[in-house]
């Protein structure tokens, strides 16, 4: 025969067994469902992440390439002075765009236009170096530009040019991808020119 108090210390250690399982039951769970929110909570950059124009959305060039310049200063001494400004080009992951020259006289070589204004007058733009790479479309390498390719313009301003102002600036472009080209755009932005007060 079992001693009664032997019984009683079985039944009391087998219910703290049991109450020690079903807590750990319900950590297991409550750690799952923890996973799952941070899982979930995770997905809001990525969906509100500007995702990169796949070939099927594109009806014009302007759509994969943005234009941007870094500000010029300009210093003088009494005298007209002038600086390089920067024009970057970025493009879209898998899409390019003619250089200039273009390889071919049908091809739109890309073309930065701008206008003199109020004493900053911009010079003939110096384009970068291309790449040749083969495509689909064509029987031959194309010169082309892919990522960021820097545009540079030279800036002259006059001593008596204001101090700040932005000059305006279009660029021509014509973007491509691996198999097709699509309709030319003018993508515009500004150059910051600031040109300091010489010391007295």
């Amino acid at each position: 025969m079992i001693p009664l108090n032997q019984s009683r210390n079985e039944i009391a250690d087998w219910k703290r067994e049991k109450s020690m399982s079903q807590s750990c039951c319900i950590h297991l769970l409550l750690l799952c469902l923890c996973f799952s929110l941070t899982g979930c909570g995770n997905k809001g950059p990525l969906e509100t992440a500007k995702p990169v124009p796949s070939p099927a959305q594109i009806s014009s060039s302007a759509e994969v390439v943005r234009v941007s310049a870094r500000p010029v200063v300009i210093t003088h001494d009494g005298s007209a002075g002038s600086q390089n400004a920067e024009v970057v080009l970025s493009i879209s992951p898998g899409f390019h765009i003619n250089a200039n020259p273009a390889t071919f006289p049908y091809l739109i070589a890309t073309e930065l236009l701008s206008d003199k204004i109020n004493q900053i007058t911009p010079g003939k733009p110096i384009y970068p170096s291309a790449v040749n790479k083969k495509f689909e479309f064509a029987e031959q390498p194309l010169a082309v530009y892919e990522g960021n390719a820097v545009i540079e313009v030279p800036v002259r301003a006059a001593p008596s040019a204001p101090e700040s102002q932005l000059l305006p600036i279009k660029v021509r472009v014509q973007a491509c991808d691996n198999d097709k080209c699509y309709p030319p755009a003018i993508v515009q932005g500004t150059i910051s020119i600031i040109v300091p007060r010489p010391h007295a």
